[in-house]
């Protein structure tokens, strides 16, 4: 099955795959019908291999509805209940207010601190623009320190004629 994105029941256990030795969720249909994998890092598949576990989850939808009683009700819940869980963990960690583009751009900038190239912070957004993910960024093109300054092929001022 492919997943859409803020449509639908939501990944499934059988999305969740390896490409090229990493875990992603695979062939998202995103905004205009865009397919998409989305890396997924080692810890994160090790809680959800935590998550289906517990929940005796081999197939079918990653997240759903726990009842009172600890046990699996219906097949999903909705983004709403996710968000509802996000906001009351916040509120745990004294963050006040939080919105949902909060935590997107929360990720952009740690894997762009973690030394992540714009480009793979782009495909990982599921942006079509790298304007957009240089927004989200703050990046602004420095004419002072340029990318290309110091790139390995200067040549040696003394080899240079006058």
């Amino acid at each position: 099955m492919t997943p859409k994105i803020g449509d639908g029941p939501g990944a499934e256990r059988e999305d969740i795959q390896q490409r090229e030795e990493h875990w992603v969720i695979a062939d998202l249909v995103g905004k205009g019908g865009h397919i998409q994998t989305i890396p997924v890092p080692d810890w994160v598949k090790a809680g959800v291999d935590v998550w289906t576990g517990a929940a005796g989850i081999t197939t079918g939808t990653l997240l759903r509805s726990i009842n009172k009683a600890g046990r699996i009700w219906g097949s999903d819940f909705s983004p709403k209940v996710i968000w509802g869980v996000v906001k009351q963990k916040a509120k745990a960690c004294d963050i006040p207010a939080l919105a949902p583009h909060d935590l997107r751009r929360t990720c952009v900038r740690l894997c762009h601190q973690a030394g992540g190239e714009l480009e793979q912070i782009q495909f990982l957004l599921r942006h079509v623009s790298v304007q957009t993910t240089e927004r989200y960024l703050g990046c602004k093109q420095r004419f002072r320190n340029a990318a290309n300054d110091r790139i390995g092929l200067e040549p040696n001022p003394l080899d240079i004629e006058e």
